[in-house]
């Protein structure tokens, strides 16, 4: 089966609603534009229930099939844009100055979108969908904060799929990768709390610049001198911000970035040997340093049996040879990782051209994958949730 003949006689419909999520991006919680569309959308196509305002902007709608099976599948999409100047000049890009959808979820929002049309218009399928369409998962923990609220409670699910998109590959194609797939993820805040100083004076000075310098360098030794080389483990200083004048020895420094890892352990033995540092180097110069450490995303694991389901269902779009179980474990994280350590869930990936990487400000996503995309999201329900029919 290729691209489901709905979803492609209505790809110039979904392009629309594309092309004017990626025009109105916003941030994490803040998405008032997607929600509202993804809101007017489900109602109008006769949802069972459509609810919002979960985590600030999330939607979720209900959809019961034609069959009286008690069986709950969830599917997922994320909605949130990025703080990105776009710099693609395609005719809709960004209308909101540092706003860019420039990884890509405007497109999964499509997705999910085209699959819920199709889905709605046929209700082939035994069991209830939901669809969850989550706010701020760059980071600001929309996946978590929708679970706090009661998400599962509320809207109990048997099972959950998520998607991504990825360029640099061949449309068409679809990778999955079972068990641990991407890294779980700590951000962590650092301040150097120094004594500022006349520049002409360095003496009087505790020199935060100076200091928080010193502790970048040796937070750069943690994994390389700590972990074991065969434990993926990356952490990286992404943010130093310090100084206000030309003839000032700064008082303060702060330090940002990110730790990922599969290994919860090897995060531990990270966050300790992170804060021996700081508390070292403050002891040496006299000063304070704080450091704040929280973890942000859970490791991804995808449900083995759960993965060649997933990977079934993209096959009946794309071919079996166009789909495998290699895809490759990333240092990257995601958010779904926080459903799927609660309900059994897999994570696929649907391969584009796109010439520009993820978060640059240059990204464009292949609107060619969006039907492919809705058709893997509508046949893993079909394929799990099947209607049997008696027969004549």
């Amino acid at each position: 089966m290729p691209v489901i003949k709905f979803i492609e006689d209505n790809a110039d419909q979904m392009r629309a609603v594309f092309e004017d999520l990626h025009a109105n991006p916003q941030l994490g919680f803040e998405e008032t534009h997607a929600s509202g569309v993804v809101e007017r959308h489900l109602r109008d196509w006769g949802f069972d229930e459509v609810h919002t305002g979960i985590a600030a902007t999330g939607v979720v709608g209900i959809l019961r099939g034609k069959g009286k099976g008690n069986r709950r599948i969830g599917l997922r999409a994320d909605m949130d844009a990025l703080p990105i100047q776009e710099v693609t000049g395609l005719g809709y890009a960004s209308k909101n100055a540092d706003r860019m959808h420039a990884c890509g979820h405007d497109g999964h929002t499509t997705m999910l979108l085209g699959a819920a049309q199709y889905l709605a218009q046929t209700r082939d399928f035994d069991g209830t969908a939901v669809f969850i369409f989550q706010p701020a998962e760059e980071g600001l923990g929309g996946a978590r904060r929708m679970i706090a609220e009661g998400l599962f409670e509320r809207f109990p699910v048997d099972e959950i799929y998520g998607m991504h998109n990825q360029p640099f590959g061949t449309l068409g194609q679809a990778r999955i990768r079972k068990g641990a797939m991407m890294a779980g993820a700590s951000f962590f805040d650092i301040k150097v709390n120094g004594r500022g100083s006349h520049a002409a004076q360095p003496n009087q000075s505790r020199d935060a610049l100076v200091i928080g310098t010193q502790l970048v360098g040796l937070l750069q030794t943690v994994v390389s001198r700590n972990v074991d080389p065969v434990k993926a483990c990356v952490l990286s200083c992404t943010q130093f911000h310090t100084g206000s004048a030309y003839n000032v020895v700064p008082q303060t420094a702060t330090i940002a970035g990110t730790v990922r890892y599969f290994d919860p352990e090897v995060m531990d033995l990270v966050a300790t040997r992170m804060r021996e540092l700081c508390a070292g180097l403050a002891t040496a110069h006299g000063i304070t340093i704080d450091i704040d450490i929280r973890n942000v995303f859970d490791v991804l694991v995808n449900e083995p049996e759960l993965s060649d389901a997933y990977l079934e269902a993209a096959a009946d779009v794309l071919g079996e040879t166009n789909v495998s179980d290699d895809g490759p474990q990333v240092m990257g994280s995601e958010d779904f990782a926080d459903m799927s350590a609660r309900i059994p869930g897999a994570y696929i990936n649907v391969m584009h051209g796109g010439q520009a990487a993820l978060h640059n400000p240059a990204f464009v996503l292949d609107p060619a994958v969006l039907p492919i995309g809705a058709s893997v999201y509508a046949r893993i329900i079909e394929r799990r949730m099947p209607l049997t029919r008696k027969a004549a």
